[in-house]
């Protein structure tokens, strides 16, 4: 054999053995991926690792004496590593931990509970969730001491994977405002305003797939650790905002209402203390959007105090001057005014077109003293702040609607028409915000709904009251002022809502609902104002959309939800009372009169007197029987739905106890209940009316 065949049958054999490999190589291919496809792909999944994002605890939101309005609270999916307990321990447990599962869930037996896990561990299985549904953590450290599961995490395979569900401890109070974040980070109210804080900071961890779309932690040194979300502070008054819901509520429900909005603000400081807005939904009413922040409503005769506040300052008009209203209508370019009042006021001073809420009267006022320069009236609208938002904390505000002379809208009405609150819309905030300012003094500030966010006790950023406008009229116009608001409820529009205790200054409101381009029959009420008129602290303001009824004016479906607020916090505050008068020293040896009242405050009472006294009750409410020269108390609490008794009670206990039992109350006189109209112990008609005599 030469050596040219030699090579060549070499050559041959070595390509013939890479044919025969390659064959081999495709025959193998073809095997993984037709025949062991399914077998590799599910091993594939099985040993999938990825890093996912780990959720940082959302921090709380407190109202502003500390209670929980939002919080987020551990719930735990339990989960089970079915391969990590020994056999002694798996086959000593197994039982009792299925009856255990079995009940607690209720969702299945304890032989189905035995054979699911008893199959995984057969088969190898690193991770089952026993059940969907979640546990608290309370229930986790119960479960913790079940058999297999005490003995932890590696000892015993139970994984406890904690899910934050964010928890309103007072429920739906103030739901709105609240707010909430979803799971595409939008949202509404506080939560969505100050998410970027309350939210923190999220971690990541290494993951591992387990089965199907199923992921279980795996501890990695390049985790990166969650950072809690940091708590906000609000000026919510927990109290407060529960008796202003329920009002509003309550008035709602009464005139068949569409929506309403109730807010409270502490004068000197801006802190909103209570807001509610309720809609209707099906059958009920829920807090589905702020109307407050958001909604956009002519303001009706409440934005008379902007046109009397402009006339005073601009022109020479004196309050006891006199105008012509005639029969109650005034023609402007074929359009016409008209006030409520049947027939008209005739010839009115300045001062009663106010209090008695004349349209007619603020239209030609306006139009005749700046009907030729409408510019220096909007730049007044502009300089109160009406006219663009007023940069709240919470996002989502509406921007107003008004129109400027000059531009696409604007004609020879819409002056006069803008006079008593027609052809333009603002946000209840903003007209509760003016009202503040003539409170305080002619100082116009920012509402605040948060004061400060912190972590824990140690606060990260304050927020201080912000002046929007130091000055918003002269002191000579804010006393005139002050004197028309508090005209409308001494003789005027609002007088239903006088009281001898304290006096209230403020604003009905009643305007048309515009549909389609033209006025319906449907209506806005509301009612503005401030309280104690001599010295305020709150400022109010409630709007209610389409009563139905008879009664669809400020005064008779808004004011008496204003008066009834302000009556609670009134009887709660002690600062709010005006001093009495001194009266006579006790003479020495005279028994005090001390007949019925709350236990503590009276107890209190007697010791100061040095007066000997005892109980046999532990109730609130008690009536005092004299025994010689000392005093016991007995139990006056009424049961559940009855009338309670409060003869003897001082006028500030009886009309707390009366109107918590939901009773509407009527009085006259002054000092202690000496007679009640209605039985006590008899059964309470919610919203009923109940006479009591005072001496």
């Amino acid at each position: 054999m030469n050596i040219k065949r030699s090579i060549l049958i070499r050559v041959r054999i070595a390509f013939l053995f890479v044919l025969l490999f390659g064959i081999a190589v495709i025959v193998k291919m073809s095997h993984i991926q037709f025949v062991e496809g399914e077998e590799w792909t599910k091993l594939s999944e099985q040993i999938t690792f990825d890093y996912k994002k780990i959720k940082a605890t959302r921090g709380n939101i407190y109202s502003d004496n500390g209670s929980l309005l939002a919080t987020d609270l551990p719930f735990y999916k339990v989960a089970l590593d079915p391969r990590l307990a020994k056999d002694k321990i798996f086959k000593s447990g197994i039982d009792s931990l299925a009856m255990l599962l079995a009940r607690y869930y209720k969702d299945k037996s304890a032989t189905e509970y035995k054979r699911m896990i008893q199959d995984a561990r057969a088969a190898n299985r690193q991770y089952i969730v026993l059940n969907r549904k979640q546990i608290n953590y309370q229930t986790k450290k119960i479960m913790s001491e079940w058999p297999i599961f005490r003995n932890g995490r590696y000892g015993g395979g139970v994984i406890f994977e904690k899910i934050d569900v964010r928890y309103r401890p007072f429920s739906n109070l103030s739901r709105r405002t609240v707010g909430f974040v979803n799971e595409n980070g939008k949202g509404a109210g506080l939560e969505y305003s100050f998410n970027e804080a309350l939210g923190g900071q999220d971690g990541e961890a290494l993951f591992q797939k387990i089965a199907g779309s199923t992921w279980k932690p795996v501890y990695d040194v390049n985790n990166i650790k969650s950072k809690d979300g940091l708590d906000i502070q609000t000026t919510i008054d927990i109290n407060l905002q529960d008796v202003a819901e329920t009002s509003l509520h309550r008035a709602m429900e009464q005139h068949d209402a569409d929506a309403g909005t109730v807010v409270v603000m502490e004068v000197s400081t801006g802190h909103i203390k209570a807001i509610s807005n309720l809609t209707r939904e099906g059958n009920g009413y829920n807090e589905i959007f702020n109307h407050a922040v958001g909604g956009l409503f002519e303001p009706g005769s409440t934005f008379k105090l902007v046109t009397m506040m402009a006339l005073l300052e601009e022109s020479n008009i004196k309050l006891t001057d006199s105008i012509d209203t005639g029969e109650g209508e005034f023609t402007f370019y074929k359009n016409t005014v008209r006030d409520h009042h049947d027939g008209g006021y005739g010839k009115l001073t300045i001062r009663d077109a106010f209090v008695l809420s004349s349209n007619v009267a603020m239209a030609k006022l306006l139009d005749h003293n700046f009907g030729l320069k409408p510019d220096k009236f909007i730049d007044l609208v502009d300089e109160l702040r009406l006219s663009k938002p007023l940069g709240l904390q919470i996002k989502g505000e509406g921007y107003p609607k008004i129109f400027r002379p000059g531009s696409k809208g604007w004609s020879g009405i819409t002056l006069p028409w803008m006079a008593y609150g027609y052809g333009f819309e603002v946000t209840p905030l903003h007209t509760l915000t003016l009202y503040n300012a003539i409170a305080n003094n002619g100082k116009m500030i920012k509402p605040i709904f948060v004061t400060a966010i912190s972590k824990a006790d140690q606060v990260k950023k304050e927020f201080e009251t912000e002046t929007l406008n130091s000055r918003i009229c002269s002191s000579s116009t804010l006393n005139k002022l002050r004197l028309l608001l508090e005209g409308v409820v001494e003789d005027g529009t609002a007088s239903n809502l006088k009281n001898a205790h304290y006096k209230i200054a403020g604003k009905t409101g009643t305007a048309q609902i515009l549909e389609n381009g033209r006025y319906t029959k449907k209506y806005i009420t509301s009612f503005v104002g401030y309280f104690p008129a001599h010295d305020p602290k709150y400022t109010a303001i409630v709007l209610i959309k389409n009563p139905k009824g008879w009664r669809q004016y400020g005064n008779n479906v808004a004011g008496p939800v204003f008066k009834e607020i302000a009556d609670n916090i009134y009887s709660r505050d002690i600062n709010l009372h005006m001093a009495m008068e001194k009266k006579k020293v006790l003479e020495y040896g005279v028994f005090p009169v001390i007949q019925a009242g709350k236990q503590d405050e009276l107890t209190m009472l007697c010791n100061e007197l040095g007066v000997s006294n005892h109980t046999k009750t532990d109730e609130d409410w008690i009536k005092a029987v004299r025994n010689g020269n000392s005093v016991l108390w007995d139990n006056n609490t009424a049961a559940k739905d009855q009338v309670p008794n409060v003869k003897g009670m001082t006028f500030r206990d009886a009309i707390f106890l009366l109107e918590q039992s939901g009773l509407q109350v009527e009085y006259n006189g002054k000092g202690r209940v000496v007679n009640q109209s209605l039985t006590p112990g008899t059964k309470v008609s919610k919203g009923r009316t109940i006479h009591i005599s005072l001496s």
